[in-house]
């Protein structure tokens, strides 16, 4: 998919990708490849079925993520680790927090579906590291 930018809403939490189709870079962080947590999000279904990041949480560690830049090149991460968090309680530091290390992290809704918000109630979480 290709990429689109993300801010923060008011309220300081992350806009998500308007189409369900379509992934979003976080462009107040580093950029996939430049040191530090680089933060893609997708939705995990929409209201008529599987949607861009539906498979995300089937990632296991040391499977290979790819991600294609605007020149043309590829950078391949490895999956360190898979995490599901509770929205209430969602890792903001372990997710944001500046490293000297070029890394990734996906990031998508799970869990069971609370009908009456009309969201999941957890967030699932790929930690990523560059190794080409």
């Amino acid at each position: 998919t290709p990429l689109v930018p993300l801010g923060r809403l008011p309220d300081g939490s992350l806009q998500v990708p308007k189409d369900w189709g379509t992934a979003g870079w976080y462009d107040g962080g580093p950029r996939p490849g430049q040191p530090g947590p680089a933060v893609i999000l997708g939705h995990v279904d929409s209201t008529s079925g599987p949607a861009v990041f539906y498979q995300l949480q089937a990632l296991r560690p040391g499977d290979i993520v790819r991600v294609g830049l605007a020149d043309g090149r590829k950078l391949t991460f490895r999956v360190e680790r898979v995490e599901r968090y509770p929205k209430d309680r969602f890792p903001t530091e372990a997710v944001y927090f500046p490293t000297l290390d070029r890394e990734l992290r996906l990031i998508t809704c799970g869990g069971t579906f609370d009908y009456a918000a009309r969201s999941y109630r957890d967030n699932i979480v790929v930690y990523a590291t560059l190794v080409s």
